[in-house]
């Protein structure tokens, strides 16, 4: 999971929680977000407080929590200071009531209160009946909220708790927290920007079940591809490793080998360049035309250099093969000589064993591959491959910085505020 760390550190959440059976679940936001380093508060309709009590809120956030019996006047504990000190509200979850009331500016309880006196980003995740959320009232609520600015996160399709099957069920907490931190995080820079990112190890297959390959762990990918998107950029991952915990909204493509990997690379790039739709909005309900911003290439795979020159359908018995075993390879595509990047900020990755001529051998792929960076690391001690730390130094024709070994998570942020340097926008 490559959830954000220093970056959310006392960033100011208030979370509310309405009567819906998933109320529970939003126990778990609560903790991902102080986990994060977040500050939590927490506001309860009182058919909230009949599926989880306040007091459990108050253990994991270590603040009061605001209901209709607990708001004060004589502190900030009221709906008009909680409001002011949020920079971000999430109701999760969001009643179908809730919805609908939300969305015609009622205020008959105290988190409706709170959201009608709030002004800044507002996530809001459903969790109800099928037919209730399906309900042209609902629906139409929904729509509303949505060209007002409010981020929706859908509800995923299962068996609910009232025995019927389909939409309604509240997403997942960690989506759901991927989905707030992002409205936090947001950047203009790289807001509708599209990226593409490689991430892993290539395998090359030898027979049917067996491959060459390396030790990559995709890590460092899913960080950069994580961060990307938090920032509001629109991603295109192609990965070798699916490691668990990405945001849904990433758009991964699995491959396997360097072949594969460069044709469906050819055509993301190609698809980036186009630019993304303009988004409704309340202000610009009725957006037309694109909008185009240089696309980012992060080339963080780790692409074998040869492959097997004759890869067998089957499996390769070993009384066949005898005692000793000779593979004739040859060379994969070398992808960033191959694949068309003009028109795109190229940022490589190098990973060296020899901190003697490792940083040179990086160096060299500025003229030699006509990238914008490279981002060069040593491999080795406790930076290795499948490590949870990493530092870099991020190389330009110009320029070398060093940034210091943090969590892949905190490090990927870090590579972002040097990539942005690479372009007059």
């Amino acid at each position: 999971m490559t959830t954000p760390g220093a970056e959310l550190k006392d960033r100011r959440v208030l979370l509310g929680v309405t009567g819906s059976i998933a109320a529970y679940k939003a126990c778990e936001i609560a903790r991902l977000f102080v986990k994060a380093g977040a500050q939590v508060r927490v506001v309860m309709t009182p058919a909230a407080e009949r599926f989880v009590s306040p007091l459990t809120f108050e253990a994991l956030t270590r603040q009061p929590v605001l209901t209709e019996a607990s708001e004060s006047w004589s502190d900030d504990r009221n709906h008009i200071d909680t409001a002011h000190w949020a920079e971000l509200f999430i109701i999760a979850p969001a009643t179908a009531n809730t919805l609908n009331k939300l969305s015609k500016g009622f205020a008959d309880n105290l988190l409706l209160q709170s959201a009608l006196a709030y002004a800044g980003p507002i996530v809001v995740a459903p969790a109800a009946n099928t037919q209730m959320l399906r309900s042209h009232y609902t629906e139409g609520s929904l729509k509303m909220l949505k060209v007002n600015d409010v981020t929706v996160v859908e509800p995923e399709s299962k068996l609910l708790a009232c025995g019927d099957e389909g939409s309604g069920a509240l997403a997942d907490p960690l989506e759901i927290f991927y989905q707030g931190a992002r409205a936090l995080l947001e950047e203009a820079f790289w807001k509708d920007r599209k990226a593409v990112v490689t991430g892993g190890g290539t395998r090359e297959a030898i027979d049917a079940v067996r491959f060459l390959g390396n030790r990559s762990s995709g890590k460092m990918a899913d960080a950069l591809a994580t961060a990307i998107w938090l920032r509001g950029a629109d991603v295109c991952y192609l990965r070798t490793v699916a490691n668990p915990g990405l945001p849904k909204a990433i758009y991964t493509i699995e491959v396997e080998s360097a072949q594969e990997m460069g044709e469906y690379l050819t055509d993301c790039i190609r698809v980036a360049k186009k630019g993304v739709m303009s988004r409704p909005s309340m202000n610009n309900p009725n957006p037309v035309g694109m909008i185009q911003k240089i696309p980012y290439l992060f080339m963080a795979a780790a692409v074998s250099d040869y492959r097997p020159r004759f890869p067998q359908e089957g499996k390769l018995k070993k009384s066949a093969l005898g005692e000793h075993w000779s593979l004739e390879l040859e060379q994969t595509p070398d992808l960033l000589k191959t694949t068309p990047r003009e028109g795109v900020v190229t940022v490589a990755f190098k990973a060296e064993t020899d901190p003697e001529t490792g940083k040179e051998s990086a160096r060299r792929l500025l003229e030699e591959k006509g990238v914008d960076a490279v981002c060069y690391n040593h491999v080795g001690g406790e930076t290795g491959f499948g490590s949870d730390e990493n530092a870099v130094t991020f190389l330009t024709l110009e320029n070398e910085v060093e940034i210091a070994r943090a969590p892949k998570r905190e490090l990927a942020f870090s590579i972002l505020e040097q990539a942005r340097k690479l372009t007059d926008e």
